[in-house]
């Protein structure tokens, strides 16, 4: 049995290391780029409503709670969708999914200026999710495909990394300078302008993967997807970050200037570490794991993660250290996901079938995390307070460490020789 598995793991061995001299780099980083690109206006359009809604508030006479549902809407159809988008893909191939998606979600954002009320706004931002949902795992799955294996954690984490740092960093910046010269509406239509820039450029460059072309009867059966142990506990995982994640993003800002009476000024400055440690995260945590293990670095992510929010809750009206223990818990909780929906995702996935393991692991976070998670907490707020909308938070983040526990090692430099 031994020598089997010594010729096996030879076989693998050889296989990565000719695969690795004739690797494609020019396109690969092509292709990366414009689906960093991509992911980063999914964040924009998803999160530039944040600093937006006191002003939609006013316009349109919504509270906390509205503002719970218009995120959590979306989080539900995004999590339905990438389950339907990724299996799509994988049967009618990446580009038939990915250029109507980033198309679909652009122009849906510069609708949601034109909505007249609480019923229009939800809607919109559903459908909105339906798009970004598809784009999500379709666009994972590419980036994979493009990616040389050795640089797959790494690839993936660049192509989430924008995702809060154009939405969660930036956002902010871009919403209120803009607001000096035009309102919220013109605002959400400025922003869907790249998305459609974007596809034009995706349309000349991105290309169908061989495996694309072959005969569905090649794929494997739908029965195999949730078969590797790491499929359900991923799903179970980023539940956890997401919980973490969405609960952080939507509310922070109201809790430190209600709760902790911070000036708008310090509340932007604190706020900012969400979307800068976030970026850091999924740039870096990925990348570690092609080196030191997807398992390692998945249970010190949520066990880091857990201690600085926590602290972050003991810490009162002192921006520096907000920022600080903010930044850490950020990118540890972004890293995660851009570890678990990346690498993790696709080195579990049956062949054929990337895209829709991405997309079942992505949907169960999302309908949860990103969908009820962030209403919910909106409910909380309302009811009984900001403060006990990042208790929420904390334990979505501290139970991800047990999962991760039992998260089987796929990382290539630990399973394939040298």
């Amino acid at each position: 049995m031994t020598r089997v598995y010594s010729q096996t793991s030879a076989l693998a061995a050889a296989a990565v290391a000719d695969a690795e001299q004739t690797w494609d780099t020019r396109y690969e980083w092509q292709a990366v780029v414009l689906l960093t690109l991509g992911f980063g206006l999914v964040g924009l359009d998803r999160w530039i409503i944040a600093p937006l809604f006191p002003s939609i508030m006013k316009e349109l006479h919504l509270n906390y709670q509205d503002l719970g549902n218009i995120v959590g809407a979306l989080g539900l159809s995004w999590g339905i969708f990438a389950v339907v988008g990724g299996g799509l893909s994988d049967r009618l191939g990446r580009r038939r999914v990915l250029l109507p998606a980033l198309i679909g979600f652009s122009l849906l954002s510069g609708l949601s200026g034109m909505a007249g009320g609480l019923t229009s706004l939800i809607l919109i931002r559903a459908l909105m999710g339906v798009t970004e949902g598809s784009f999500c795992p379709t666009s994972f799955a590419t980036t994979n495909d493009a990616s040389k294996p050795s640089r797959r954690g790494f690839n993936l984490g660049l192509q989430q990394s924008t995702f809060p740092l154009f939405g969660l960093a930036f956002g902010p910046i871009v919403a209120t300078q803009l607001l000096a010269v035009t309102s919220w509406r013109g605002i959400f239509v400025i922003v869907a302008i790249p998305g459609l820039i974007l596809a034009v450029l995706m349309a000349r460059v991105i290309r169908e993967p061989p495996a694309a072309a072959t005969k569905s009867a090649e794929r494997a059966p739908l029965k195999e997807l949730l078969q590797h142990r790491n499929v359900p506990l991923s799903m179970l995982a980023l539940l956890c970050a997401m919980t973490g994640i969405f609960t952080i993003s939507a509310m922070i800002p109201n809790y430190l200037v209600d709760y902790l009476k911070l000036s708008t000024t310090q509340m932007g400055f604190v706020t900012s570490a969400v979307g800068f440690g976030g970026f850091l995260g999924q740039l870096v945590l990925p990348g570690l794991s092609d080196l030191w293990g997807r398992k390692l670095m998945s249970v010190l992510g949520f066990a880091v993660g857990a201690v600085f929010l926590y602290a972050f809750m003991r810490t009162g009206a002192v921006p520096t250290t907000l920022f600080g223990l903010l930044f850490v818990a950020c990118f540890c909780c972004f890293g995660l996901l851009g570890l678990i929906t990346g690498p993790i995702a696709a080195e579990a996935a049956p062949r054929g079938l990337v895209s829709s393991t991405a997309g079942i692991i992505i949907g169960s976070g999302e309908i949860f995390g990103g969908g009820i998670a962030p209403s919910l907490a909106g409910a909380v707020a309302q009811h009984f307070g900001l403060q006990h909308t990042l208790t929420m938070a904390l334990i979505g983040v501290s139970l991800g460490i047990l999962v991760s526990l039992m998260l089987q090692e796929t990382a290539p430099r630990k399973r394939v020789p040298a």
